[in-house]
Formats: structure tokens, sequence, C-alpha cells
């Protein structure tokens, strides 16, 4: 199934798409596509607001933004998601997991790329209206439907052997 039907597939229910996702065997190579393309799309949700600080502060050039940006998002983020799915399988161990470190790293990187909508939706809040209420609310919004899938993943995840 396309990335983009198996997004909005997740929001009536990520545990049908995670079951579907890990019955297609480990493939490192699309999770890695999965977390590189979250982390793009989470580059591009930076766009608006760091456009926004550059224009409001004329001292702050918007190459170098969008430059420690791009870095951060597609050379840092993904070393710290990857240690963060590791360290989900052991939590997960714990309470009786039997899943695999594949399963855990899916469940995180799917998790992040399908919530990448609202998080694009923050980016140009933040860009257009600034920081406040709305801001919040999106992020908000974002945070816990992030969370709802990740949980919902890593427990379909951890629950297959």
């Amino acid at each position: 199934m396309p990335v983009a039907r198996d997004i909005t597939a997740s929001y009536r229910g990520p545990g049908r798409v995670m079951r579907r996702l890990l019955g297609d065997g480990p493939r490192e190579d699309r999770a890695l596509a999965f977390l590189m393309g979250a982390c793009l799309l989470t580059f591009a949700s930076q766009l608006p607001p760091l456009s926004r600080q550059a224009h409001l502060d004329p001292a702050i050039e918007l190459n170098a933004l969008l430059a420690g940006a791009l870095f951060g998002w597609l050379f840092i983020a993904p070393l710290f998601l990857y240690a963060l799915a590791a360290l989900s399988h052991l939590i997960a161990r714990l309470f009786g997991g039997q899943g695999s470190w594949y399963g855990a790293r899916l469940a995180l990187f799917w998790s992040f790329l399908a919530s990448t909508p609202i998080l694009l939706l923050n980016g140009l809040v933040r860009g257009f209206i600034g920081a406040g209420p709305a801001q919040w609310l999106v992020g908000l919004i974002w945070l816990g439907v992030f969370l709802w899938f990740w949980l919902t993943n890593l427990a379909v995840a951890e629950r297959a052997a």
C-alpha cells in the first residue's frame, strides 16, 4: 500500500497498519526510508518559522538557520531516534515484550512519519501566526497523536515474536 494511504489508515487504526508492515518481514531499508522521510518532512516544517525568525531579526542569516536545521534533522536526529528505539525495546523487554529490535525501530519510525502531517501544520502555524496558544494547541495535538501511534505500534511490535 502506498505510504500516503498507510498514513491516513494510521489515523483510523495504527495497530492494523503496524501489523501489516511487520507482516512484510524485516525490511531495514523501509524502516530507514520512513525515518529519513520523517526527518526531511520535519525539516520542511521548520522552514516557515525559521524564515519568520530571519525576517523579524535582520541580524540573523536565514542560510545559517537552514543549514543548522538541515544538519540537525538529517544527521543528528536519526542517531537519536535509533537510540530511542533501542531504549524503548529494552524497556518493553522489562515488561515482558517479545518483539525484535527491528519491530521497535519500525514502531518509532513509522509513528514519527505518520504524525508528520500535524507537525507540518505546526510549522505553518509557527511561521504565519507565531508562538502562542494556537501553536501550543497544534503542538499538543501532534504530541498526543505521536504518542498514541508510538505506544500502539510498540505494543503490536512487542507482541509479535
